[in-house]
């Protein structure tokens, strides 16, 4: 059976990149690799052995496109509110915490945030499917 292991974005600022998803996630450079031209970095932390890879490359001068098919990264959090409040207070400029219902129940609470790169996360409440 196959096993998800890594996601990868590409990253205009390496540094300032590693530092959001610390301050935003907790993810830590795991390795990094410099090679000729450009360098990848695995950030994760405790909860999992899943991985964001970071890619910078030298010879990038204007900022990537998302195009239409980039949708977003999601993790899961705790609590929503006071995850949200952290964003809010580090800088991390989050957008307003949202709820989809269904059958009279809730199904999910969740926020968005943006990378230095423009890449959508989903910030959800452990809830349900959501875990």
């Amino acid at each position: 059976m196959a096993k998800a292991i890594h996601t990868m974005i590409r990253v205009a600022d390496l540094d300032k990149s590693i530092a959001f998803y610390d301050t935003a996630f907790d993810l830590k450079v795991a390795e990094r690799f410099d090679f000729d031209g450009f360098t990848l970095v695995y950030l994760r932390n405790p909860e999992n052995d899943f991985e964001v890879e970071l890619t910078w490359n030298a010879s990038q001068e204007e900022p990537y496109t998302h195009g239409s098919g980039y949708g977003h990264l999601a993790v899961c959090v705790e609590d929503c509110a006071s995850e949200h409040e952290r964003f809010a207070e580090a800088g991390l400029n989050p957008n307003d915490v949202k709820e989809f219902h269904r059958n009279g129940s809730l199904m999910a609470r969740f926020f968005f945030v943006q990378d230095p790169d423009g890449y959508k996360i989903e910030v959800l409440e452990r809830h349900g499917r959501y875990q």
